[in-house]
C-alpha cells in the first residue's frame, strides 16, 4: 500500500520577525532541509505525496477550547509589535500573520496521514510540519507549538474510525507536556516519552516530566515518562529505553495505531539536546514499533534544529518505513549508567500497572543450570558514564551508512510446490541449484548424515545463502529434511563464517544441537530454543526452553534475544526450525519480524519439511516486510520461564550489556526479565 509523504509549502512561511535567541532556531530552513534530504536520496519519489488541507476550527476543537483557537486566529491582523506582545505572553512562543494558517495546516496534515493510513489507501506514513505540536495545550501556544498536531490526530482516530487504543511515542528530546495534560486521564492513549529533564534542570522545568508522573484516575499507568538525567544519550541508550520499557508496556497495550511525535532534536549535532544518538538509530527505532497495530504507523515531525543531522535521521525514518533495510549501527551496545538508572526508575513507576513489567523476580541457580566454568572470552568494562564531546554542538555527521537494497527481497526453495503453499507476490521461489559439484563435496565431508535426497535441498540452500552473503538476496527460507536438518545447518554455518570474516547468529530451535567442530571464537554467537531447562557453556553458546505463554515468549524476545542480536551486531542470523521445534505460527513469525532489526534483513530460515506447510507462507510474509500476527491476549509468564531467563540474564549480563535494566546502585536486587 506503500508510504504517505504529508506536506504543504505554506507551512515554511512563518519565521521570527524580531530579534529571540530562544526562538531562532526555529525556522522554515528545517522543512525544506528535510524535503531536499528525502529528494536527494530518490526518497520524495517513491512516497504517495499527499497535500495538506487545513484543519477545521471543529477538528481543532478536538483539543483546543473555542476562545484560544479565535486568539490564534486572530494574530493573521496583528502588526509586528502586537504580535511581539502576544508572543511574549507564552513561553518559547513567536506568532507571524501566517501562524494561524501554517498550524491549521500541521493539524491537517496529521489528520490526512491518519485518514490515509486507517482507510487503507497507505500502510505507514510521514507528515513534515511547522509549527510542531506536543508542548501546545488546550488554551495555550508553548515551545514553537501552536496547535497540538498528535493530540489531535488522536482524538480524530478515536473519534472517526472507533479506534479504542492509540499508542503515542514521543522520541523528541523534550517532554510533551501538552500532549500528557491531554490523555492523562484516558486509558485509551498510552503516551510515552523520553525527554532530556537532568533532574528538572531542563526546560520545561516540570516535576511531571519525571518518571513517578503515571497519568491521573483511570489513566493511570497511561503515562510513561522516561527522563534523561545527562546529555549524551546514544545508540545503546535508545536501544534499551526501547527494549525494556516501550515495547514490553506496548505489547500489552495492542494498540491499533501508532503516533509517533517525531522530534529529532535527540538526535547527535543538536544544540538542544545534546545526545549522540545517530540517524541510523531512528531507522531501528522505526522498524522495531512496525511489528505494532498491524504497522499503521504515521509520524509527525516535532523538533529538530540541526539542518544535516535532521534531514538524515528524516531519510532513515522514511526509507525503513518504505521497507528498506535497518543500516549497521555504529557504537558498542553498552547504554550507560544514567540511562540504565532513568530506566530502572520508570520500570519501578509503572510496575503496579503492567503485567509485563511484574515478571520479576531473583535469579535462582538451581541444580538444573549449568553455568561456564570460568570463560577466557573478554568482559566488557562496566557501562560508562554518559558522555558529550566539547564538539558536540557542531560535529561533523559521517555520511550514513546504509545497506544496499537487493535486488530480491525475499526468496525460497521448498520440497513443495510454491504454488501449494500460496506465497505472498514478489516472493521468488528457486527451482534448482547450480552448485552441484560444490553441494556433492559438502555430501562427501557429511557422507553419513546426507542422503541421495537431500542434495537438492542443500545445494538450494547454499544457493540462497550465497545470494545473501552476496547482497542479491535479503532474506530466505529453505527446507530440508528431519534427518538432515543438523547436518545442513552445519554446512551453511561454515560457508557463512569463511566469507568475508562473517558474524554470525544461530537461532536453533527444536532437536538441533551445536556443530562440535565449531571453533568457539566470537564469530558464532548460538542460542538453542528447546527442553526444559537452561544451559550455557559459554558467552556465546547457551540454551533456554521455549516458553508457552505470551508473557515468557515476549520476554524472551525482547529481555533476551534482541538485547544479545543487537550486542553481538551479526552481518546475518541463520534461524533454524528443527525437529519437535514447537513453535507456532504467531511466534515464528514474531521471532523473524524481531531479528530481521539487528541484521537488516539478511536472514535465512532452515526449516524442516514437516513444518513447511504451516510455515513458509507466514515466514515468507514477515521476511518480505509484513506484520506477524498476534500472539493473542496476553499471558503471565510463567515461574519456570522466568526462571530460565532470569538465570541466563545473570549470568550473561556481564557480557551483554544491553541486558542490564538498572544501574550499580540497583544491582543485587534481581534481574529483571525484560
Amino acid at each position: 500500500m506503500g508510504t504517505a509523504l504529508v506536506y504543504h509549502e505554506d507551512m515554511t512561511a512563518t519565521r521570527l520577525l524580531w530579534d529571540d535567541p530562544e526562538c531562532e532556531i526555529e525556522c522554515p530552513e528545517r522543512l525544506t532541509a528535510a524535503l531536499d534530504g528525502l529528494r536527494q536520496r530518490g526518497l520524495e519519489e517513491r512516497c504517495q505525496c499527499l497535500s495538506a488541507c487545513e484543519a477545521s476550527e471543529e477538528e481543532l476543537g478536538l483539543v483546543h477550547s473555542p476562545e484560544y483557537i479565535a486568539l490564534v486566529q486572530k494574530t493573521q491582523t496583528l502588526d509586528k509589535e502586537e504580535l511581539h506582545t502576544l508572543s511574549k505572553q507564552y513561553d518559547a512562543v513567536y506568532f507571524h500573520p501566517d501562524t494561524f494558517h501554517s498550524a491549521r495546516l500541521a493539524a491537517g496534515a496529521a489528520l490526512r496521514l491518519v485518514d490515509a493510513v486507517l482507510t487503507g489507501a497507505v500502510h505507514n506514513g510521514v507528515a513534515l510540519v511547522r509549527p510542531p505540536g506536543h508542548h501546545s495545550q488546550r488554551a495555550a501556544a508553548n515551545g514553537f507549538c501552536v496547535f497540538n498536531n498528535v493530540a489531535i490526530a488522536a482524538r480524530h482516530a478515536k473519534q472517526k474510525y472507533g479506534l479504542q487504543r492509540i499508542l503515542i511515542v514521543d522520541w523528541d528530546v523534550h517532554h510533551g507536556q501538552g500532549i500528557q495534560y491531554i490523555f492523562e486521564d484516558d486509558p485509551s492513549v498510552l503516551y510515552f516519552s523520553w525527554h532530556r529533564y537532568e533532574h528538572g534542570n531542563f526546560w520545561p522545568f516540570l516535576p511531571e516530566s519525571d518518571a513517578d508522573t503515571v497519568g491521573r484516575g483511570r489513566g493511570q499507568g497511561f503515562t510513561v515518562n522516561l527522563p534523561w538525567n545527562q546529555v549524551g544519550m546514544g545508540n545503546a541508550d535508545y536501544l534499551a529505553a526501547f527494549l525494556h520499557v516501550l515495547l514490553p508496556l506496548a505489547f500489552e497495550f495492542d494498540p491499533e495505531l501508532v503516533l509517533v511525535s517525531a522530534g529529532f532534536d535527540s538526535a547527535i549535532g543538536d544544540p538542544e539536546g545534546q545526545m549522540q544518538a545517530t540517524p541510523e538509530c531512528f531507522a531501528h527505532l522505526t522498524q522495531l514499533l512496525q511489528v505494532l497495530a498491524g504497522g499503521r504507523i504515521c509520524a509527525v515531525l516535532e523538533g529538530g534544529y540541526h539542518l544535516e543531522s535532521l534531514a538524515q535521521s528524516v531519510c532513515m525514518m522514511v526509507q525503513t518505513l518504505l521497507g528498506d533495510p535497518t543500516p549497521p549501527l555504529p557504537g558498542l551496545m553498552v547504554p550507560c549508567q544514567s540511562a540504565l538508572e532513568s530506566i530502572q526508575s520508570v520500570r519501578t513507576a509503572q510496575i503496579p500497572h503492567w503485567t509485563s513489567l511484574q515478571q520479576n523476580v531473583a535469579p535462582v541457580l538451581s541444580s538444573s543450570t549449568h553455568s561456564p566454568e570460568g570463560s577466557s572470552l573478554p568482559v566488557l568494562a562496566d557501562s560508562p558514564t554518559c558522555t558529550v564531546a566539547e564538539d558536540s554542538l557542531s560535529p561533523r555527521l559521517d555520511r550514513p551508512c546504509h545497506r544496499p537494497t537487493p535486488p530480491i527481497c525475499t526468496a525460497v526453495a521448498l520440497t513443495v510446490s510454491g504454488a501449494a503453499l500460496d506465497l505472498p507476490p514478489g516472493v521468488l521461489h528457486q527451482e534448482g541449484s547450480a552448485l552441484r559439484e560444490e553441494t556433492e563435496a559438502w555430501a562427501r565431508l557429511h557422507k553419513s548424515q546426507f542422503q541421495d535426497d537431500d542434495l537438492a535441498a542443500l545445494g538450494k540452500s547454499l544457493c540462497l545463502l550465497d545470494g545473501i552473503l552476496d547482497g542479491q538476496i535479503r532474506s530466505a527460507i529453505a527446507t530440508t529434511t528431519a534427518l538432515a536438518t543438523a547436518a545442513t545447518l552445519g554446512v551453511l554455518i561454515q560457508r557463512c563464517v569463511a566469507h568475508r570474516g562473517q558474524r554470525l547468529l544461530c537461532v536453533a530451535l527444536g532437536q538441533l544441537d551445536r556443530p562440535l567442530d565449531l571453533a568457539d571464537n566470537g564469530r558464532i554467537l548460538w542460542l538453542s530454543i528447546r527442553g526444559k531447562e537452561a544451559d550455557i557453556w559459554s558467552m556465546f553458546h547457551f540454551s533456554t526452553p521455549l516458553p508457552q505463554t505470551t508473557g515468557g515468549f515476549l520476554s524472551f524476545i525482547l529481555g533476551l534475544v534482541l538485547p544479545l542480536a543487537y550486542g553481538f551486531q551479526p552481518d546475518m542470523v541463520l534461524m533454524a526450525l528443527g525437529p519437535a521445534h514447537g513453535l507456532q505460527n504467531a511466534q515464528a513469525a514474531l521471532l523473524a519480524a524481531m531479528l530481521r532489526s539487528p541484521v537488516g534483513g539478511r536472514i535465512l530460515a532452515l526449516v524442516e519439511e514437516e513444518s513447511i506447510l504451516q510455515l513458509a507462507r507466514t515466514l515468507a510474509q514477515v521476511l518480505h516486510g509484513e506484520t506477524p500476527p498476534s500472539l493473542g491476549p496476553f499471558s503471565m509468564a510463567s515461574p519456570e520461564e522466568i526462571q530460565a531467563l532470569m538465570f541466563l540474564k545473570a549470568q550473561l549480563e556481564p557480557r551483554w550489556k544491553l541486558l542490564q535494566v538498572a544501574g550499580e546502585a540497583h544491582r543485587g536486587e534481581g534481574v529483571a526479565l525484560f
